[in-house]
């Protein structure tokens, strides 16, 4: 089985809920940030949001599927962010994305500490 494939197959793997979470709200709510560079704070805040997903694709590939430790990048990345977002909240996005990566920073503390105490599995 070829690389992407069994990042596919993975991801197929997970939870129905887990695959539309990421799909739906978690990747394009960060991904959205790009359109805030040039406002205060906003490259900043895309750069924080960005860099918590962009070392999961390596993950992906040298893994080849989903893992716990695609939780790491999300603690150090938006626990930051958060703090950032926080002086913001009331204004629609900012209230948006603090709240999904709040909820996906409970998630990831779950996945990192099962990670820590040996749950290296591939989905």
């Amino acid at each position: 089985m070829g690389r992407i494939e069994a990042i596919w197959t993975s991801f197929c793997a997970l939870p129905l809920w887990v695959r539309v979470w990421i799909a739906v709200v978690l990747v394009p709510v960060n991904l959205a940030t790009v359109t805030l560079i040039g406002q205060p704070n906003g490259g900043l805040i895309a750069a924080l949001a960005v860099a918590g997903l962009a070392p999961n694709l390596v993950l992906l590939l040298v893994q080849r599927g989903f893992s716990r430790a695609m939780a790491f990048s999300h603690l150090v990345f938006w626990t930051p962010l958060l703090v950032v977002l926080w002086p913001l909240l009331g204004a629609l996005f900012p209230t948006v994305l603090f709240a999904v990566n709040a909820v996906s920073l409970a998630f990831d503390l779950r996945d990192a500490a099962l990670w820590v105490r040996g749950d290296r599995a591939v989905a």
